[in-house]
């Protein structure tokens, strides 16, 4: 089996729930669900599409610390708190991953960890290094 490597964002949350920002396996990255949040704090509370955008800058650093980049992303899974943003959410997604098209699912749900949160998105990646 090949090594396992975790990544962590160094937040509070991950020792306390047990979970890895990413885990690289070989190839393999898979990205933990990610909100649109920085130092504790949720940004763009009322705006899917900035969180949307926030979000995936989050997981670019870490898919870069893994030594990866956007285009090794193979599949993105979008949570999203009201399904009437869908247009405002897959804009921002289209923005990056126009080109990339990774498969990709987009569900709602009653409810993220905070109010203000209104996105969620998983990321796995296939690096090519």
């Amino acid at each position: 089996m090949a090594d396992r490597q975790n990544y962590t964002s160094g937040a509070p949350w991950e020792d306390i729930v047990g979970y890895s920002r990413a885990v690289r396996i070989g190839n393999l990255l898979e990205v933990s669900g990610t909100t649109s949040v920085r130092d504790g704090n949720v940004l763009h509370p009322d705006s899917p599409y900035l969180q949307t955008k926030e979000i995936i800058k989050i997981a670019q650093t870490v898919i870069e610390k893994a030594g990866g980049q956007l285009s090794d992303v193979i599949r993105t899974r979008m949570y999203v708190t009201d399904i009437s943003h869908w247009e405002a959410i897959a804009k921002a997604h289209g923005e990056v991953f126009g080109d990339i098209k990774p498969a990709t699912t987009m569900v709602e749900v009653s409810r993220l960890i905070d109010a203000d949160m209104l996105v969620e998105i998983e990321f796995t990646a296939y690096l090519r290094g």
